[in-house]
Parts: structure tokens; C-alpha cells; sequence
């Protein structure tokens, strides 16, 4: 993709960039050097708590502009239903015997004894809540898990904790293993596919039964490791943006622009390929848990920290079954892209994975079109429950 030399709007570093989204980098290189002048398993019914989430979005681009208020439809309402419905389902995992873990759980009333659990992984700073156009339909013939990552959503942000992906692979692990304790097919968006990724690539686990992986990420930050000499040369601006975000006069300043509503509706309007689909509710549910204590400085640890491990790596590993479902108005993993081309070439090389190509839609397909994401998940799934 070509560099943009001139924009007219803010931009903060994305905490979610690959080599694909050279615009995004550029951008926020020359915006931030010129704004530096100026255990046991316990469980408990959490009432009526909203399911806070540390969205930091893929791309920090604050527009000047405020961006109008969207009307609400009587889908979004009864969205918001099934958001409620939601927040009032949601347990605690203590994970390690210090960490508190956010999760919700839902089963149908009469339960096919062949059908697998289904655990939801969210990607960066989303939560439980992105997955509430899912749920429901998901919920009708499958127990559907759904978990808010550690330093995310209304989960522990410890503070000073330094975040990995392999730490994230390991409490899908645990959770599979001390709450779920069942084979289970791992749905994940983003960051969150990567997590499943890493997770179900362990050679010791045995409770992974199927992986689903929307729109996969290649790495935790814009550090992940590519073939592509552009952004070799951006390395040093790289290394120079890390070191800034860890002056925390610096980071909180720019964390506070990110949070703000009409910021982060012009964020996610620029994440989605379906626009009628940001409405208030998902502003909402971005923008009460960045407010929580602990958020900045899991952005900072986050965008800051290893890429891990390059998937690329790791799918030659993974034998089970593999959908993958990938938005084509992807900017941030495009097809086009090194991850993107990486993963459509791999029907054709691993008889386990098949790719769907879900067209007019962004980085987050079960939410930007979740009927879309349905239509092709429901008969994966019957079929994997088949054999």
C-alpha cells in the first residue's frame, strides 16, 4: 500500500497494524514526533455489571470532525436486548488463583450430544459484548462460551503486567481445561484468532476441537515479523514510537484523544465495511471499559510488547478442522497483504482449512455482518459435529 503524505485529521499509533497498513504507521510517525513539542475455580453471578472492554482499534486515526449521531433502528434495539441479556449472564473465573477472568456462558434447551462447546475470542480491546449479534443464534443448537482476555473488558488489568499473545493462548488453555472440560471449537476475531492460533498449536492440549479464525491478525502490534522491506524501513520510527509511549505523560495524552465518543465512531466507521452497523451501543461498548483503571497501561504494554508468534509458523502444525472467514474491505489484514495471501493460499496446501470470502466487509465480520458469518459457520459446524 502506498505511504499517504498528507492528511487532514490526528493520528495515533493503531495497537493493531500490520505491514499492510503503512498508511496508518506513516501517519502517526510524523503526528506523535510533532505533538512531543507541544487454582480453584470460583463463580459468581455478576449483576447487572456492564462488561467493560479496552478497545484500543486497529487504527488510531481521530478525525477533527465530529461524526453524526446514527439513528437507532429496531435492530440495534433489540441488540441492546441481547446486550442485557448478556451483562446479566456474565460469571468470574479466577485464573491462576490471583486473576479475575470475565466470561459468559449459554446453552439451548435441548442440547445434541455431538455438538462441541463454542468458546468467542475477541480481538483487541473488544470484550464479551462484540459478540452479542452471535450469541443468540449461536446459542440455539451449541453452549456457547465467551471470554474476556486478560486486560480486557471487565477482566483483571493488572497494573505493570507485561502482556504476551503466549499469555493469551495459555488462559484459553486453562479456561478449556478447568471450566469448559470438553473438546471445543475456538472462534476468534483478530488478535483474538492469533490467541486460538497459538492455543490450539500446543502440542500437549487435547481439548481443541476446531479452530473458526475471522480476519487472524499476524502479531500483537505493528512489530510483527514480515517479509516486506517497507517496513524494515520503518523499524527505527518504530522503535522511536515505543519509546515515547512509555513516557506516560505522552501515552495518557494520546489514550484520552482515542477514547472520546466521536473519535472512536470515526475509528470504527474506518474498521467496517457495513457503517449502518457503528451505532451508539458498539461506541458504547469501546469506550466504558478504556475509561477503567489499568486500561492505559495495558494499551501501552500491548502496542509496546513482542509481536509473538507469526502464524505462518504455526498453521503447518494444526491438523483439526480450520475455517476461515475474512472480510475483503480488511485494511488492517487485507487479502492482498502478506498475512492475507499467506492464508488464502493455504486451502490448497492443508486439506483441514477452508477459506470464505465474505465481500463489503471489514476486520470484525461477526459484527459488521454477522448474518454473512452465519451463513457459512452454521453448516461448518454441523459438519464437524457429523464426524
Amino acid at each position: 500500500m502506498e505511504v499517504t503524505s498528507a492528511v487532514h485529521s490526528l493520528g495515533f499509533l493503531p495497537s493493531q497494524t500490520h505491514v499492510e497498513n503503512l498508511n496508518g504507521k506513516a501517519f502517526f510517525i510524523s503526528t506523535i514526533i510533532k505533538g512531543t513539542r507541544t487454582c480453584p475455580i470460583t463463580y459468581y453471578h455478576r449483576p447487572n455489571h456492564f462488561n467493560k472492554s479496552s478497545r484500543h482499534i486497529h487504527s488510531l486515526i481521530i478525525n477533527s470532525s465530529s461524526a453524526s449521531n446514527a439513528n437507532t433502528t429496531t435492530e440495534t434495539n433489540a441488540s441492546y436486548s441481547e446486550l442485557e441479556k448478556i451483562k446479566k449472564k456474565c460469571l468470574t473465573w479466577k485464573w491462576k488463583g490471583q486473576y479475575s477472568i470475565n466470561y459468559f456462558v449459554s446453552s439451548p434447551q435441548q442440547l445434541q450430544t455431538n455438538h462441541p462447546p463454542l468458546l468467542l475470542v475477541h480481538g483487541f480491546g473488544a470484550s464479551i459484548p462484540h459478540w452479542r449479534r452471535n450469541i443468540k443464534t449461536l446459542s440455539q443448537n451449541y453452549t456457547v462460551y465467551a471470554i474476556d482476555l486478560l486486560g480486557f473488558g471487565a477482566s483483571d488489568k493488572p497494573p505493570n503486567f507485561s502482556y504476551t499473545m503466549e499469555t493469551w493462548a495459555q488462559l484459553i488453555l486453562d479456561f478449556l481445561d478447568e471450566v469448559i472440560q470438553k473438546p471445543t471449537v475456538l472462534i476468534g476475531n483478530s488478535v483474538g484468532s492469533l490467541a486460538c492460533v497459538i492455543a490450539a498449536s500446543d502440542s500437549k492440549q487435547t481439548l481443541v476441537r476446531g479452530i473458526v479464525l475471522l480476519n487472524c491478525a499476524g502479531g500483537m502490534n505493528n512489530k510483527a515479523i514480515v517479509d516486506d522491506w517497507r517496513i524494515k524501513l520503518l523499524l527505527p520510527l518504530l522503535w522511536l514510537i515505543d519509546f515515547l509511549l512509555k513516557q506516560k505523560g505522552i501515552a495518557s495524552a494520546i489514550f484520552e484523544r482515542v477514547k472520546q465518543r466521536d473519535n472512536l465512531r470515526n475509528i470504527l466507521s474506518s474498521v467496517y465495511g457495513n457503517k449502518a452497523a457503528v451505532d451508539d451501543e458498539l461506541v458504547e461498548i469501546i469506550k466504558e471499559p478504556a475509561d477503567e483503571a489499568g486500561a492505559l497501561d495495558a494499551f501501552v504494554s500491548i502496542v509496546t510488547g513482542p509481536p509473538g508468534p507469526n502464524p505462518v509458523q504455526l498453521m503447518p502444525n494444526i491438523s483439526m478442522p480450520v475455517l476461515l472467514l475474512w472480510g475483503d474491505q480488511d485494511t488492517f489484514t487485507p487479502l492482498d497483504g502478506p498475512i492475507g495471501k499467506y492464508f488464502s493460499s493455504l486451502p490448497s496446501q492443508q486439506e483441514n482449512v477452508k477459506l470464505f470470502v465474505l465481500e463489503g466487509v471489514g476486520h470484525c465480520p461477526h459484527d459488521d455482518r454477522p448474518e454473512l458469518v452465519h451463513e457459512k459457520l452454521l453448516p461448518w459446524l454441523s459438519n464437524l459435529s457429523s464426524s
